[in-house]
């Protein structure tokens, strides 16, 4: 188990290293305007061997006359039966910039109780945004890499059936304005807010356009006035300025899963002078009857069942270890490797020296 946590560590330890290099200023931040945009739409998924929703869902079966009216048949909703037929939410990502004509990949989700949605086909389905205006419509057949089968005695499943995705199965049909035309200053905001790293950007900027282009007035955004030489030119302006590298400040964080015993520890992590000693109480109790009869042979005496209680108690003998102070996460391992800690025991043995003030960073428990 000490080899295994200290593997785990210079895995963490090496990837935190890595992470403190030079990184592209596009990898840290992005342009204001620049986003994704979530599109949403209600549509029916058909073609499903009886495993769509049942009778006790109305929506489908209203949807299907509906369009079956659209076409020019009459129907009525009494007079409808569909177990083929299953009522779904059909959800996209629309990406900056997209044009009329791109594809985007689909999910289709069951809103009703249909036991599966695989093998199905989905019809065509608008999808609309916050402003409810359609930006895209979906259709085609659905992925769902699972199934379900059963009778009254036994069923079987794998994955999740009464989702499944339509890889290029939406078209966009309106387009997103352009929000880099036509300014004259654009506003950069950082994934993670951070004085340091916001200034390390306005310097880079600086230095690279030999200009005071970026200011910041934040730790959470830049803003950059496009020079001159790359007037009605942003799209090369904004390449330029994507390809500066930086390094980013980090914040000292340890972050713990109690569920996982999964712990991540920054290389900026430090203490202060704290003694730490690790042990544990073990009892162990076990009860075993015994039975107690007489001879085969013997005239009296009768079979009685004797209770036997075995007891055993065990104490770790661990050592006090002293960590000094302004310990880097090295030698925080090799002393807790010592101790004979386990990964969970590191947990609390952290919570123990974040309680005591003694540990210098921000603790995280998710």
């Amino acid at each position: 188990m000490k080899h295994t946590l200290s593997t785990i560590v210079f895995i963490i330890a090496i990837l935190v290293t890595a992470s403190a290099h030079a990184i592209r200023i596009k990898d840290l931040a992005s342009f204001e305007g620049v986003r994704d945009n979530q599109l949403m739409g209600y549509g029916l998924v058909v073609g499903l061997n009886g495993t769509g929703d049942s009778d006790q869902t109305k929506i489908q079966t209203q949807s299907v006359v509906n369009m079956l009216e659209r076409m020019g048949i009459t129907a009525s909703v009494n007079d409808i039966k569909i177990k083929n037929v299953a009522a779904v939410i059909v959800t996209a990502t629309l990406p900056p910039f997209a044009k009329q004509g791109n594809r985007l990949d689909v999910l289709v989700s069951s809103m009703g109780d249909a036991k599966s949605i695989a093998g199905g086909t989905l019809l065509m389905a608008p999808l609309k945004g916050a402003d409810n205006q359609v930006y895209a419509v979906a259709q085609g057949s659905i992925l769902t890499n699972s199934f379900a089968f059963g009778g009254q005695g036994a069923s079987v499943q794998k994955n999740h059936p009464t989702a499944g995705r339509v890889p290029n199965g939406a078209l966009v049909e309106r387009e997103i304005p352009n929000t880099l035309v036509g300014k004259a200053v654009l506003n950069l905001n950082l994934s993670v807010a951070d004085f340091t790293t916001a200034s390390r950007i306005v310097t880079a900027v600086n230095d690279k356009f030999k200009s005071p282009v970026a200011v910041s007035s934040d730790p959470g955004s830049v803003s950059l006035t496009i020079p001159e030489a790359y007037s009605n030119r942003a799209v090369e302006f904004v390449a330029a300025l994507e390809r500066l590298e930086i390094t980013p400040d980090l914040l000292a964080r340890v972050v713990l899963n109690e569920r996982t015993g999964t712990i991540v520890m920054g290389e900026s992590v430090r203490i202060s002078t704290v003694a730490v000693t690790h042990g544990s109480l073990t009892l162990v109790i076990k009860e075993t009857p015994q039975v107690s009869q007489p001879g085969p042979l013997g005239k009296t005496g009768e079979t009685k069942v004797v209770p036997r209680t075995d007891m055993k108690v065990e104490e770790d003998n661990r050592r006090l270890m002293v960590l000094q102070e302004g310990a880097s996460i090295g030698d925080v391992v090799r002393a807790l490797n010592m101790l004979g800690v386990t990964p969970r025991d590191l947990i609390s043995i952290l919570q123990a020296v974040k309680a005591a003030g003694a540990l210098q960073a921000d603790l995280s428990i998710i």
